[in-house]
C-alpha cells in the first residue's frame, strides 16, 4: 500500500525471514520470499544483515577485491527489491562512503534507496572481524520516517544497546529493525535481547537473520521475529517456516510509550 493510504494507515503487515548464506540456496529462497510477500500483501519487509554475498568477515585479513565484490553484488540485488512489491524494505548493505567501508542501514521504497544509520557498534572476534573490515558509523542513531511509521535501526550487535532502544522510543519510533548475521550457538540470547529492546523502547522489535552454513563453517541461527512493545513474541521463523508475516497496529507503540516501564524514563 503506497501513496495517500500508506501515509495514513495504522495497521501494517510486517514480513521477516531467514535467508541462506549459500548464494545458490538464496536464489531459490528469494523466489519463495517474493511469492510470500506478494500473497501476504506485506507493507514492510525486513532483510537479514548484508544478505546478498556469502559472509566474508570471518576472514581477519581485509581483502579489497572481496569487499568490492560484496558491494557490487548488493548493488545488483538492489534492483530486484522491486520484485517484493512491498511498500518498504529495510536492511543493510556494504557501502563505500567518504573513503571508508561501512555497513549501512537502508530504507527502500518507491524504488528509491534511502541511507539509514550506519552500524556503529562493531564486534571483532573469530568469525566476525567487523571492526577490522568496517569503519564505525557516526553513532547518531537517528530515526527514519516512511509515511505513517517511524523506525530505528539496531543492526545486529547494536541490539544489545538498550539505551539506544530507549532513545529511539523517545524519538517516537514505532519499530526497531534489527537485520542480523548471528550464529546458531547464541540463538537463544538474541530473542531475549529483542524482547528487552521492545520493552525498553515501547517499540515493535522486528528482525531477520541469515541461515545455513558459511564457507568457513559458521552456522547461522536463523530465527527472525516480530515482538510487540510489551515484549510478547508475536511470531518467529524457523528452519521449517523461514518466512513470517504478522499484522501489527502502530498505535500499540504509541500507547506503550506512556505505560510502565517506559513512562518512568520518557
Amino acid at each position: 500500500m503506497q501513496g495517500t493510504l500508506w501515509s495514513t494507515m495504522s495497521a501494517m503487515k510486517v514480513t521477516v525471514c531467514e535467508l541462506n548464506d549459500n548464494q545458490a540456496e538464496l536464489a531459490s529462497e528469494w523466489r519463495d520470499l517474493v511469492a510470500h510477500v506478494r500473497a501476504s500483501q506485506s507493507n514492510l519487509v525486513v532483510l537479514p544483515e548484508m544478505p546478498f554475498h556469502p559472509w566474508w568477515m570471518s576472514e581477519a585479513n581485509v581483502d579489497a577485491e572481496t569487499w568490492n565484490a560484496a558491494v557490487a553484488s548488493h548493488r545488483d540485488w538492489q534492483k530486484r527489491l522491486a520484485e517484493l512489491r512491498a511498500a518498504c524494505v529495510l536492511g543493510t548493505f556494504p557501502a563505500n562512503r567518504e573513503g571508508q567501508r561501512i555497513n549501512e542501514g537502508f530504507l527502500w521504497e518507491n524504488e528509491c534507496y534511502v541511507p539509514a544509520p550506519q552500524k556503529h557498534f562493531l564486534p571483532n572476534q573469530a568469525g566476525f572481524w567487523e571492526a577490522t573490515w568496517c569503519s564505525r558509523g557516526d553513532g547518531a542513531f537517528s530515526v527514519v520516517k516512511s509515511g505513517a511509521f517511524t523506525v530505528g535501526f539496531l543492526i545486529c550487535t547494536e541490539l544489545w544497546s538498550f539505551e539506544t532502544a530507549r532513545e529511539y522510543g523517545k524519538a517516537g519510533a514505532h519499530l526497531v529493525a534489527t537485520p542480523r548475521a548471528t550464529p546458531l550457538a547464541t540463538r537463544d540470547k538474541w530473542l531475549v535481547a529483542g524482547r528487552a529492546a521492545a520493552l525498553v523502547g515501547g517499540v515493535f522489535s522486528v528482525s531477520s537473520n541469515r541461515r545455513g552454513v558459511s564457507q568457513d563453517g559458521i552456522r547461522f541461527g536463523g530465527e527472525g521475529w516480530v515482538i510487540d512493545p510489551d515484549g510478547t513474541v508475536l511470531g518467529v521463523t524457523s528452519e521449517a517456516e523461514p518466512l513470517l508475516t504478522v499484522d501489527i497496529e502502530l498505535e500499540d507503540a504509541v500507547r506503550a510509550k506512556g505505560t510502565y516501564p517506559r513512562g518512568v524514563f520518557m
